[in-house]
């Protein structure tokens, strides 16, 4: 019998769209797949790996905050590294983004970005947690933050995962 406990990228993108649109709000699959441009069997699926890794209840119909924001800063490199790669065109993230360009000062030669067509700003290309990232953060602000910082947890240095972490913590409400 095939295991079905091994969380894959796209749960983390699944868990924080929850937080980030629906917060406190009743959900539907329909409208989590919807939202992130995956099929509903995709939603279902993310959703039980995440319940059977103990980031998600399923009584609550919620994200477990404390353990995902263990997972976050502390999982996440391991299990879901990012190493700037090439030069491309694309969407800011980890210390590019805006959620931290303001604290984190880097020269034009140090940008991280998620390659896409939608973006304009020149950088090392981070690989997304998932393809769809680049297109529906460029019309989610809440979701584009929660995942720049988990780019700079996943491909910062000190300064900047330290930063990260802080504001992960705050935005999920875990000390």
């Amino acid at each position: 019998m095939k295991s079905n406990n091994h969380l894959k990228p796209q749960d983390v993108v699944v868990l924080l769209k929850l937080i980030s649109s629906f917060g406190e709000r009743s959900w539907r699959y329909s409208d989590l797949a919807k939202a992130l441009k995956i099929s509903q069997s995709e939603a279902h699926a993310a959703i039980k790996r995440a319940e059977a890794c103990h980031l998600y209840d399923s009584l609550t119909k919620r994200p477990i905050r404390a353990n995902l924001a263990e997972f976050l800063l502390h999982g996440m490199p391991y299990a879901f590294s990012a190493s700037p790669g090439k030069m491309a065109v694309g969407i800011p993230t980890a210390h590019s983004a805006p959620v931290l360009n303001k604290s984190i000062i880097s020269n034009e030669n140090d940008q991280y970005v998620w390659p896409s067509r939608l973006g304009k700003t020149k950088g090392l290309a981070i690989e997304p947690l998932y393809p769809v990232v680049p297109n529906i953060c460029v019309k989610d602000a809440a979701l584009y933050e929660m995942l720049a910082l988990v780019d700079a947890v996943r491909a910062g240095r000190a300064r900047e995962k330290e930063l990260a972490s802080k504001l992960i913590r705050e935005r999920l409400g875990v000390a």
